[in-house]
């Protein structure tokens, strides 16, 4: 079989999706391509724009195939999809947007059909944000698709069976906030059994499966090689946790950053899962269960910074923390360790600048991500991915405030496409090194410690 070298990586992220072609010698990218992940609120309810995402895939990946070459491809996406097929292969429904919020008119129903928090490792989540919850909306309220249902593949194996046309599920993806598996016992969940779901799951495959080459259609429309292998992917956010369980001693953690912050425990502290803190257990790609946790942290910058440009200024820094202003939780109060609690501000909202309301969303969001690491018994280096990974005064306030060291990852722009890479080849030995952030000293070193201190007793105070 030919080496493979450029691996092409489909990564649809909840805001934008992308298509990054990763050099698997050199582990670094090569080239990559995004657009935004639109949402069509046509009928039957909010849905993705699969057409224009399938579009924007083949068009990017021929570009890439017409300067590079691709030797392989490698999926990954946002949890919480999920697509129903008919014995055509082909879609019933369309897939539905997970912050509709259909799924909760259901609620009390569903409750009594969902295994419990310690057995699944699946918090109560609103929306549809756990996986049975959609499901169980849409055979509810369309009854008529059960009769049509043949096969029920989960997102990032849908674009892995668009390429290839064998369709397939994958143990990562069927353990995040699903209630559909058990990550202990490793098997489903009876969720399925009342779902009326047995064997109508596609087979489960590892991530690095090779699960076939790409169909001739797809070869001749992109100019790709005829035998070009695709395998099996895996969810995002354990995506970015495979490249470290492969090269990483434990204790460790990731801090995986997006419009979701997940929060990743490997060889950390026993510790007791609080469901009310959104605190859950993932599965990563060898199977084994993760302690997490998980707040919208892009999407609450995003909101916190609305219209800002500007770079935060020394001054402004040192302002912030003299004055300790700050911002309690939460933005978005659906999720995160501290739901149902609306943000409150030290000062006045509108006394700030450009530059101090940024300074006081990184700090924000910095506090958040300690809180989590604390409660889920992070222990070791924090290993920092996604966009955050560019935010100093972030790094630098976790570095200070959990006292541990925080390393970054070389060569990726969105934090999971060198994962995504790897599992068409998991060489330990093509792993660099990590970066190690430096450690805020001195005095500056010292206001950072005492401001995450006064934050945590300002949450406490606002409760």
């Amino acid at each position: 079989m030919k080496q493979l070298q450029n691996i092409a990586v489909i990564d649809i992220g909840k805001t934008n999706a992308k298509v990054v072609l990763v050099d698997l010698k050199e582990l670094f990218e090569i080239d990559y391509f995004s657009t935004p992940n639109i949402i069509l609120n046509d009928e039957p309810f909010p849905h993705y724009d699969i057409k224009a995402l399938w579009s924007f895939i083949r068009s990017t990946l021929s570009v890439m195939q017409t300067r590079y070459g691709v030797d392989a491809i490698s999926v990954t996406t946002h949890g919480a999809g999920v697509i129903l097929l008919d014995s055509f292969g082909q879609p019933i429904l369309p897939i539905l947007d997970y912050e509709h919020g259909g799924p909760d008119s259901l609620t009390e129903k569903y409750n009594r059909l969902r295994p419990d928090f310690s057995l699944s490792g699946t918090p109560r989540s609103p929306l549809g944000v756990i996986l049975g919850a959609q499901i169980y909306w849409l055979l509810f309220t369309k009854p008529e698709i059960s009769q049509r249902l043949n096969c029920l593949v989960t997102y990032p194996q849908y674009w892995v069976g668009l390429f290839t046309g064998n369709w397939c599920t994958e143990v990562s993806y069927l353990g995040c906030h699903t209630d559909l598996w058990l990550p202990w016992e490793k098997k489903f969940s009876s969720l399925v059994k009342r779902l009326g779901l047995t064997n109508k799951i596609a087979p489960i495959r590892k991530a690095s499966d090779l699960i076939g080459p790409v169909l001739p259609s797809v070869s001749r429309e992109i100019g790709l090689p005829k035998m070009t292998p695709v395998y099996c992917g895996i969810h995002d956010s354990n995506a970015s946790l495979y490249r470290h369980l492969l090269a990483q001693s434990k204790p460790f953690s990731l801090l995986s950053t997006g419009t979701w912050v997940i929060i990743m425990a490997i060889g950390g502290k026993e510790k007791i899962l609080d469901q009310r803190r959104d605190l859950l257990v993932n599965v990563n790609a060898l199977g084994d269960p993760v302690p997490s946790a998980r707040f919208m942290g892009g999407r609450e910058f995003e909101i916190l910074t609305k219209d800002i440009s500007v770079t935060p200024t020394e001054h402004e820094i040192s302002t912030v923390l003299d004055k300790l202003i700050m911002l309690s939780p939460s933005i978005i109060p659906q999720f995160g360790p501290f739901q149902n609690r609306s943000a409150k501000w030290s000062v006045p909202e509108v006394q700030l600048n450009q530059g101090e309301r940024t300074v006081v969303a990184s700090l924000y969001l910095a506090m958040m991500a300690t809180t989590c690491l604390n409660i889920i018994g992070a222990e070791g280096p924090i290993i920092t991915e996604g966009p955050f990974a560019k935010n100093v005064l972030f790094l630098d306030l976790i570095s200070a405030a959990t006292g541990s060291q925080v390393l970054l990852s070389k060569g990726s722009t969105t934090g999971t496409s060198i994962g995504v890479a790897l599992l068409a080849s998991p060489n330990v030995k093509k792993l660099k090194p990590l970066d190690i952030h430096p450690s805020p000293q001195g005095f500056y070193r010292e206001k950072l410690i005492f401001y995450s201190k006064q934050w945590k007793l300002y949450v406490d105070r606002n409760r």
